[in-house]
């Protein structure tokens, strides 16, 4: 929703402002679909150059998360509390042997299975079951599953901006492919010296819609794009460090209650529930 807001608000005010100052439209709708074509074209040419193909996929896809806006929401942390406090409290009360259904087969798992939403983060299933793994596995120093846990995110997270990344660098490349564009344009003119002031005032003006295309749409939409997808990525982050500091809790030996407040600690301000509504959701959950 911000994404469409803040289109038509640059293009209401942009050619808005442009024209009530007098500006003849004109001479850039005729010149915006070939400088358009150019700057388009070369953009995007260079963007699948310079990236693999599931970089480029990534992106278009990045550019719907955009629109779509964060995808962990307030009831979602909510779950993932319940969820991490089910599987800590089976661990505390039944040990490590009583998890291996639910570890080894999440999708089968009958405590997984009551957060669909969260099953189908492949990495969250993941994290969490990996974790529990290795601690099956005598793995019980805190301190070292921590930074194993941290590892994993910091990977996580660094594949996750790679669209924004890219999709950053086609925004610093567009107003030198509008230069280009524009330059294009001036050999036009000058090809055609011979001409009238006007027409050549005209085809000086075409010429100029390349330089102002390749600016607008570097500053105006592609980087405001790619700033945002990485805001989203940076916030929809967050859920994975909840896990590690409950996964953390449970092998410093905490009971399962402390265990989930030290994560909720760690939940974004604007989505964290506050201790009561934790405390409720927990008492309706299924005995262990």
């Amino acid at each position: 929703m911000t994404l469409l807001i803040g289109l038509v608000m640059v293009f209401g005010l942009v050619f808005g402002g442009f024209m009530l100052s007098g500006g003849n439209m004109d001479i850039v709708l005729h010149a915006l679909p070939y400088e358009g074509m150019m700057i388009g074209g070369a953009s995007l040419g260079a963007f699948v150059i310079a990236n693999s193909f599931s970089v480029v996929k990534s992106s278009a896809g990045g550019v719907v998360r955009v629109m779509k806006g964060p995808r962990w929401k307030a009831g979602d942390y909510n779950d993932l509390l319940n969820l991490m406090y089910e599987l800590a409290r089976l661990y505390k009360s039944k040990g490590i042997v009583a998890m291996d259904e639910h570890i080894e087969n999440p999708e089968d798992s009958a405590i997984f299975q009551r957060y669909p939403k969260l099953m189908k983060d492949h990495f969250i299933t993941d994290l969490i079951s990996d974790s529990f793994r290795i601690m099956s596995m005598q793995f019980d120093d805190r301190y070292q599953m921590e930074d194993v846990i941290n590892r994993k995110i910091k990977r996580h997270h660094h594949e996750k901006l790679v669209s924004a990344r890219a999709i950053q660098s086609m925004a610093d490349g567009l107003p030198a492919i509008g230069i280009v564009a524009a330059v294009l344009g001036v050999i036009k003119t000058m090809s055609s010296i011979d001409k009238p002031p006007e027409i050549l005032g005209a085809m000086i003006g075409g010429a100029l819609v390349g330089t102002f295309l390749g600016v607008f749409l570097a500053y105006c939409m592609v980087q405001p794009i790619a700033g945002r997808l990485e805001q989203i990525e940076e916030e929809d982050g967050a859920i994975y460090t909840v896990i590690r500091d409950i996964i953390v809790a449970i092998v410093s030996g905490h009971p399962p209650g402390v265990c989930i407040e030290l994560g909720r600690g760690n939940i974004p301000t604007i989505k964290q529930p506050n201790f009561s509504s934790v405390e409720a959701s927990q008492r309706e959950l299924p005995a262990a």
